[in-house]
């Protein structure tokens, strides 16, 4: 049997695996396989796993600015109008 006074102190550091299913906008089943292959550590308590919260940012990239975005489309652009005919070439390869 957990020991509840373990588990209400693990409630401030820890979310349940429906929980993180929840942020993820995932199923529970495809959170339980990520934990299976270790692509998500996790502890487990009684019948259920929980994932420590300092982990939380790992497993959501960052965002990218507006600002990032258009950088990143300009450079695109760049790219494009001085390599574009050479890309075209090595897409044919």
């Amino acid at each position: 049997m957990v020991n509840i006074q373990y588990y209400c102190s693990m409630k401030n550091q820890y979310i349940t695996s429906t929980e993180l299913a929840q942020l993820l906008g995932i199923s529970r089943v495809a959170v339980f396989k990520k934990i299976k292959n270790k692509q998500i550590p996790a502890k487990k308590v009684g019948r259920n796993f929980v994932i420590h919260k300092s982990l939380l940012p790992e497993l959501f990239p960052p965002q990218l600015t507006s600002q990032e975005k258009q950088l990143i489309e300009r450079v695109i652009k760049n790219v494009l109008k001085e390599y574009g005919e050479t890309l075209r070439l090595l897409g044919k390869e």
